[in-house]
């Protein structure tokens, strides 16, 4: 196999990874807040700074950070539309755009664990409370983390002058990385 080829293999891991961890920590974390604590039961790790973080267990039948409540089924097409569209964008990406991949694997794995919780309890439980904010879960912030990587991504990919952007294809990519690769290998 050649190197190009494997290359592309592994960056195509990088998505379902980073989406499988995201995924297990959230349910995870949930798991324990569940099984730690009763519904609107706060818990305060650091007393030190009672007045600014604890962990509180509610749930939450809306979008993330408790917006749009009473929406369940909405956001359950929503999370399955959103997965779906990231698989298949996923596919037509170049190997070199890692970063890409990794945030949409932050946003699927997020979504997937909301989803997860809406199917098996019909809500979604949130438990980190910045005082100053909402209360979010593990698989809100890595949806958010996401979506910030991936703006920075595309804008980073956008600031290309008209003349230096052009179509490029798979083929023309791993040659791109070829040629990287070949160039920081020379002293």
């Amino acid at each position: 196999m050649s190197e190009s080829k494997a290359r592309s293999r592994w960056a195509r891991l990088v998505l379902p990874l980073a989406a499988a961890l995201v995924l297990l920590a959230d349910q995870g974390s949930k798991y324990i807040v569940v099984n730690s604590l009763r519904r609107y039961e706060e818990w305060v790790p650091i007393p030190a700074l009672q007045w600014l973080f604890a962990i509180t267990y509610t749930t939450n039948t809306g979008a993330a950070f408790g917006i749009f409540p009473d929406g369940s089924l909405f956001f359950t097409v929503i999370a399955v539309v959103v997965a779906v569209v990231i698989l298949v964008y996923h596919r037509q990406l170049a190997a070199h755009q890692w970063l890409l991949r990794f945030s949409l694997g932050l946003q699927l794995g997020g979504a997937l664990g909301n989803l997860l919780d809406r199917l098996i309890r019909g809500y979604v439980v949130d438990f980190i409370y910045f005082k100053f904010w909402p209360v979010f879960n593990v698989a809100d912030s890595c949806i958010v983390v996401g979506v910030a990587l991936m703006a920075y991504f595309l804008l980073k990919e956008g600031k290309a002058g008209p003349g230096e952007q052009q179509e490029t294809s798979v083929a023309d990519s791993h040659e791109k990385e070829d040629s990287e690769y070949n160039l920081s290998a020379t002293p």
